[in-house]
């Protein structure tokens, strides 16, 4: 959670030129990848995120958050969940 305006658009836009840590683009480089092909998950990935300072409790909590939110995601997708009724439309 943060109040920064300019941080939450430039993450919205392009974490790659966000004004965040290389730490924490590290971590969304290894997000997103586990996102498009979790197989793509390799142990040079988990090394990328030990370099930059995560242990492995903290890569398990990163891997367990993302996934989590992917799957909600893909749930609140298949049932619709914000795109109203459908039993409304015309």
């Amino acid at each position: 959670m943060t109040l920064d305006d300019s941080l939450v658009e430039g993450l919205r836009r392009d974490y790659r030129t966000a004004p965040i840590t290389e730490q924490e683009r590290t971590m969304c480089d290894y997000v997103v990848k586990l996102t498009k092909d979790a197989v793509q998950c390799s142990p040079e990935a988990l090394d990328k995120l030990r370099a930059a300072g995560f242990d492995d409790k903290g890569i398990l909590q990163i891997t367990l958050i993302a996934s989590w939110f992917n799957y909600i995601n893909r749930v609140a997708d298949a049932l619709g969940v914000g795109r109203g009724n459908p039993a409304e439309k015309p």
